[in-house]
């Protein structure tokens, strides 16, 4: 039971990721910093979707669910997580439009986070 309860944890903290690789420039705008952490995330991300490297996490959650004897019908988490996380097989061609449409996205929120901000009304100008 422990093994398929690791397992759900390791899914879950796997869609994190893809989430933060995603949304993550969403985090920077509120704070600067997050940069740090997620412009090697979303590099790595868009690598992977680009080449079709398989992700650490997924050997280590099918070896986890293996420890665990999983056979069956999938537990909730995996059952509505797992198709998210692990679609079908995609075409190299979508696979290289993912890696773009996630730079863009990011490239696209960094400016938004990035973007001088005009002074207050009545300010003196500088």
């Amino acid at each position: 039971m422990i093994y398929r309860i690791l397992a759900d944890v390791v899914l879950v903290g796997h869609l994190a990721f893809i989430l933060f690789v995603v949304l993550g420039g969403l985090v920077v705008r509120w704070r600067r910093w997050a940069a740090i952490v997620h412009l090697p995330c979303a590099a790595y991300g868009a690598a992977i979707e680009r080449w079709g490297w398989i992700c650490p996490l997924t050997p280590l959650e099918n070896r986890l669910r293996a420890l665990g004897g999983e056979t069956g019908y999938p537990g909730v988490v995996e059952h509505y997580l797992a198709p998210i996380v692990y679609p079908v097989p995609l075409p190299p061609a979508a696979g290289n439009a993912l890696a773009v449409a996630v730079l863009v996205a990011n490239c696209l929120t960094y400016a938004w986070a990035f973007r001088r901000h005009p002074p207050p009304r009545g300010a003196p100008k500088v």
